[in-house]
């Protein structure tokens, strides 16, 4: 059946059998019949319905996702291999969407999937980027971003009739909505839904990434997070935040009409999760469009406020945003008012200026207005929604206790597992059944072969075929050649300060170092990374750039590579983490212990059977948790710990560069002739004197301690079957971060669909 209307599709569009389509033409025939079957698949309209509002969706390339949830995955391949197609290959063809940049938007497109396979009532709201973030490149050993399009004439974006009217102060912007299914696992389907600006203009990029950002009317969605260095860039920020939640606004409220609800009971049919802080303005958007209907506004906000729910992301500080209010004024002036009302409300209400949402110096706190005037109030992981009661959001959580809860991140093991590493998904559904599909608890199951010597030994061959595979895809994408008998150690992470790459690198040379003096290590070890650093953080592009330099260092150095290889991955990615995840064997998860919310890529890496190294930090607990102190590798200094260093301020970096032999040895190198011969001296200096001179997230303070703890796991690695049993546990304990089981929590605490 399936092949008959594959060989149908092709006829004609190519008038060609399948046999003789190259993978381009086959991609587009798969587009074709898969979209199909999509629009035969059920769509979920039962119950009261959700609306997740988000910046950011990193939902990668879509066909194998949608076969695997259609059931039409396994079928698809087999006819595919009886012309002697690959649809690995035929995959290539497709291009990743550009609509996220890490574990925000990752985590919204792993809830959309849950969200779908549960039968849940939801659409995933956010904006249609043309170039996304941006396209990284490494030239000279920096970081250059280029632009990134995407969007092609035939793809799994639907355009729609629907568009609406958004009333900025100086100009009004007509959108035009897009929409991608989102197909669950053998059930039914919802929509993300993407707004786009019909006044873009692409053209007005030039010189990499640089643009106009005055001109709104052209550049609205051209990028997601554009560089907000400026006030230009403030402003836009602000621009896009409005339009994203205006649209949003509009369409649910229509919907609601269509359906024939009475606007007064908005609450009753209608959720709104506010993903992070950018979707904040939906709360006096809407309250603004409601009072426009004729309703009070003490009845509006009441109405919100019954409708509209917070999911924190982060303990930084920096990361919840803060407006000032003549921003506000210069953008959206009519929400102005709105805002004010609600800020004297608390005031009125409130004597600690401390959750006031306009401060004394003007600004508007977004994640303040949300909680005041949300009903719920969550954290990603157990250490992380802690902090946020005991610490971060304590005001808060002593007025309203009752908002306050954690839903720990989840993943979609059926992407991060079925798809990417379709070698172990099948072993251990021919150890414990499929179940292990709809229900990740039943990965328990493979604890009984904990000591089997054979099971063991497969998952390593397993391991063994999937670094084969990153060999081969590092060879023909970016020409380097790794050796597939090493340890692979790998940190993947968006680049920030807190994750902490600069500790990494830090070992990195504390290892050529140690190979220069004859202590060569038993295997040879490639470490990976890959991440993007934001344009304008530029401590972010110097790590990076200290990265690349290492890599070429060790690459030229013959003395060294045959026990040391680095690899920065570039433009990393969905698909390039599809890879990376199934071949490692040591998972790097070293953020300042108080500062990861919680990490999702720490659960990706256990699934496919890689151990831990990290830090007591955001859901590495829960991890440790679980597979207990035998099965992770845990070091650094704890969360109180650092929280009362923050408190007395009392880390002195230059105080443990001064008085520490190694650590001082491992900076100084930093500024070594040979890196100097290498690298940009401006970009190395300036690293060199944030470690000794600052070092807000405390690298020197875990160095050591690290360095210990990361000698003894490649220690106990060279013990391979009792580093595959560690491996077996994880994989076996892995399934409490199934985002199904997120989900069903989201469900039952907070949305009640």
């Amino acid at each position: 059946m399936i092949e008959r209307e594959l060989q149908a599709i092709t006829n004609s569009r190519y008038n060609k059998g399948i046999a003789e389509c190259n993978n381009k033409e086959l991609y587009y025939a798969l587009l074709e019949l898969t979209k199909g079957s999509i629009q035969s698949n059920k769509k979920h309209k039962n119950g009261r319905k959700l609306y997740y509002i988000s910046a950011e969706f990193l939902i990668g390339k879509l066909l194998s996702n949608h076969l695997i949830n259609l059931g039409l995955f396994d079928e698809v391949n087999k006819i595919l291999c009886k012309y002697q197609k690959k649809l690995t290959e035929i995959e290539e063809v497709e291009p990743e969407p550009s609509l996220g940049n890490g574990g925000l938007g990752r985590l919204a497109a792993c809830f959309l999937d849950s969200i779908a396979t549960l039968g849940l009532n939801a659409d995933g709201i956010g904006l249609n980027y043309h170039f996304g973030l941006f396209k990284q490149e490494f030239d000279n050993n920096l970081q250059i971003e280029t632009i990134n399009p995407w969007i092609q004439p035939v793809s799994w974006l639907n355009k729609t009739n629907r568009t609406y009217q958004v009333v900025f102060k100086d100009f009004t912007a007509t959108s035009i909505l897009y929409e991608m299914d989102v197909t669950g696992y053998h059930n039914g389907s919802n929509k993300l839904r993407l707004f786009d600006i019909q006044t873009l203009d692409e053209s007005i990029v030039k010189n990499g990434i640089i643009f106009d950002k005055e001109k709104i009317a052209k550049n609205l969605t051209l990028f997601l997070y554009p560089d907000d260095s400026d006030e230009q860039g403030l402003l836009l920020r602000i621009y896009q935040q409005y339009f994203m939640v205006s649209n949003a606004a509009q369409l649910i409220l229509d919907e609601c009409r269509e359906e024939s609800y009475d606007l007064r009971k908005l609450h009753e049919y209608v959720v709104i999760q506010i993903n992070d802080t950018h979707p904040s303005l939906i709360i006096p958007e809407l309250i603004r469009l409601l009072t426009a209907e004729g309703i009070s506004i003490d009845e509006a906000i009441g109405i919100v406020s019954k409708t509209c729910a917070y999911t924190n992301h982060t303990i930084l500080a920096e990361a919840l945003e803060k407006w000032p209010l003549a921003y506000l004024e210069q953008v959206v002036p009519h929400l102005v008012p709105i805002i004010n009302e609600l800020d004297a409300r608390v005031k009125e209400k409130y004597e600690d200026l401390s959750v006031a949402i306009i401060d004394k110096d003007n600004r508007v706190h977004m994640a303040h207005m949300d909680i005041h005037y949300g009903f719920s109030v969550n954290g990603v992981a157990a250490l992380h929604t802690k902090i946020l009661k005991e610490e971060e959001l304590k005001a808060f959580y002593k007025l309203y206790p009752e908002k306050f809860n954690n839903k720990t991140n989840g993943i979609t093991f059926r992407r991060w597992l079925l798809h990417c590493n379709q070698p172990l998904a099948q072993y251990i559904e021919q150890l414990i059944g499929d179940g292990f599909k709809t229900d990740a608890a039943k990965l328990e199951q493979l604890l009984q072969y904990k000591d089997n010597k054979e099971v063991l030994l497969s998952i390593e061959r397993i391991k063994q075929e999937n670094k084969a595979v990153l060999k081969d895809y590092l060879m023909e994408t970016q020409g380097i050649e790794i050796d597939v008998n090493s340890i692979f150690d790998i940190q993947i992470k968006r680049l920030h300060e807190y994750k902490r790459q600069q500790m990494n690198a830090l070992y990195i040379i504390y290892k050529y170092l140690e190979v220069k003096k004859g202590n060569l290590p038993k295997k040879k070890i490639t470490m990976i990374f890959g991440a993007k650093a934001a344009p304008a953080y530029t401590i972010a592009k110097d790590i990076i750039h200290l990265l690349l330099c290492l890599q070429e260092l060790i690459d030229h150095d013959p003395e060294v590579n045959p026990y040391l290889k680095v690899v920065m991955v570039e433009n990393y990615n969905v698909t390039k983490a599809s890879k990376l995840i199934p071949a490692c064997d040591i998972s790097e998860q070293i953020s300042l212990a108080s500062k990861e919310a919680s990490g999702t890529g720490n659960m990706k890496f256990m699934l496919n059977g890689a151990v831990t190294l990290g830090t007591e930090d955001g859901a590495n607990v829960e991890i440790h948790q679980l597979v207990q102190d035998d099965n992770i590798y845990i070091f650094g200094k704890k969360s109180e710990e650092v929280i009362e260093h923050y408190r007395k301020a009392d880390y002195v970096s230059r105080v443990y560069y001064e008085e520490d032999a190694l650590i001082h040895e491992l900076v100084e190198f930093i500024l070594s002739r040979d890196m100097l011969l290498i690298g940009e001296k401006r970009n190395l200096v300036r690293l060199y004197n944030e470690l000794i001179n600052k070092d807000w997230f405390m690298t020197l303070l875990d160095i050591k301690d690290y360095i210990k703890t990361k000698d003894q796991m490649l220690e106990d690695y060279m013990d391979r079957q009792s580093f595959n049993r560690k491996a077996l546990i994880n994989i076996a304990k892995a399934g409490y971060f199934s985002s199904d089981r997120t989900i069903q929590q989201y469900n039952e605490d907070i949305w009640r669909l």
